[in-house]
């Protein structure tokens, strides 16, 4: 079985938009900053194993300050709430970039569960009848 090469030939971000621009060849994906830091594969966000990770919530607005090559094998996102921590590697970008209406989905979920938001200056309260 050959070896599938998960490097984007091209990565652009869009400022304006706030979502970064994968292609894959002829393949563009384009992801918000939001989806990005929600699902950093930082130990802040994943935590230390299976259940452990942590819900990110108010993020609606952030936005990425700067973009760091680290080596051939990934970038590093540096978000302007303060988060710099994860390596983005080839791999972690590219499972993002094909399962990404089902991660935000999953995310919307756990958002709805949780009875948090995703703006930072919103706060859920679920009444009980």
């Amino acid at each position: 079985m050959p070896l599938i090469d998960n490097t984007p030939s091209r990565i652009q971000y869009k400022r304006a938009s706030k979502v970064l621009v994968l292609n894959y060849g002829e393949d563009e994906y384009a992801l918000s900053a939001e989806f990005l830091r929600v699902h950093s594969p930082s130990a802040e966000v994943q935590g230390h194993g299976v259940g452990s990770e942590v819900l990110q919530y108010g993020k609606r607005d952030v936005a990425i300050d700067k973009i760091q090559p680290v080596g051939n094998y990934a970038i590093q996102l540096y978000f302007d709430d303060g988060h710099n921590s994860g390596l983005y590697s080839w791999e972690h970008l590219h499972h993002l970039a094909e399962k990404h209406q089902q991660l935000w989905q999953d995310y919307l979920a756990r958002l709805a569960e949780a009875s948090k938001s995703r703006d930072p200056d919103v706060q859920v309260i679920r009444l009980s009848n």
